[in-house]
């Protein structure tokens, strides 16, 4: 189903994103928002029915720019760093994908927004169905994109592809390997699971790799993976009741592809499949321009 340093620190800390990969509008504004047990770095533009965007591992919230853009001029955008990635907080737990959607929750609620369209990409999907799940009559649609969710089928067969080692790899003497080649460790998912991986270019794996750097940052990112043991549990009961809102399934043609919406029907009653062509993982990276037009035709849909 899958195909196959740290720079400035204190200054990314204090001014956000750098120029390396595409701006948010300059109408969006940043927010740090305490949830229980952590402060999630928020952006938040444009007006609307409100649309949250939620990124994956490899990246930060700074990938959805070119989509937060396109929905801005009709949507209340909010693109949130998860929990111990970007520029949010490092706590030691909760990275459990239900406790996760709770962060989501009270960043919305802070925010003064009720209902929400929700989409994720990778672990972001993950959060999402959580999300959507634990708050169906608060999610108006779901979009998941190009990952599975742990404990819906067929996961048991997903979690055997070999280039999902990644999965169970943490602990003490993982982080002392990885300390200082965050890069290195980094490269290899952005090559490994693109189509094209010349799609992820030299300034936007510079910018992640010097967020992913960060004290504690790492530790946080493997905390994500090992945290799917408990994301099993919560999602097989999850799952013995569907969701309700409509969802698209997004798979890139050379990753999940139709399988995404394959793992979505065994979850949700009303599923629409995409296969975006050409495009590897790294959707919004690989084919941004296709991926965008998808996923506004599904969420103005819901206007």
């Amino acid at each position: 189903m899958l195909r196959s340093v740290v720079a400035a620190i204190a200054f990314l800390a204090a001014a956000g994103p750098s120029a390396a990969v595409e701006p948010f509008p300059s109408s969006f504004r940043v927010a740090d928002i305490q949830v229980e047990g952590a402060t999630i770095h928020v952006r938040v533009g444009g007006q609307g029915p409100a649309v949250v965007l939620l990124h994956g591992f490899g990246d930060t919230g700074d990938m959805w720019a070119p989509l937060a853009a396109a929905l801005a001029p009709g949507h209340t955008v909010v693109v949130p760093d998860l929990r111990g990635m970007g520029l949010s907080s490092h706590p030691d737990g909760g990275y459990d994908k239900k406790t996760q959607a709770a962060d989501i929750r009270a960043v919305l609620t802070s925010l003064g927004l009720d209902h929400a369209a929700v989409v994720g990409h990778d672990i972001g999907t993950m959060v999402a169905y959580a999300y959507a799940a634990r708050y169906p009559d608060k999610t108006d649609r779901l979009v998941v994109m190009d990952a599975p969710v742990p404990g819906i089928p067929p996961w048991n067969e997903i979690v055997r592809n070999p280039l999902l080692w990644h999965f169970d790899f943490g602990g003490p003497d993982m982080e002392r390997l990885v300390a200082g080649r965050e890069r290195i460790y980094l490269d290899r998912f952005w090559n490994e699971f693109a189509g094209d991986p010349t799609k992820m270019d030299e300034a936007s794996r510079e910018h992640y790799a010097a967020l992913y750097a960060q004290p504690g940052a790492m530790h946080s990112a493997f905390a994500q993976f090992r945290s799917f043991r408990q994301d099993v549990k919560d999602n097989e009961v999850s799952m013995a009741t569907p969701l309700p809102m409509p969802a698209l399934a997004v798979g890139g043609e050379k990753s999940f592809g139709a399988a995404e919406a394959v793992v979505m029907r065994n979850a949700a009653t009303n599923v629409t499949e995409v296969v975006i062509p050409d495009a590897g993982h790294w959707l919004m990276e690989e084919q941004p321009t296709a991926t965008i037009a998808k996923l506004r035709a599904f969420i103005d849909a819901g206007d």
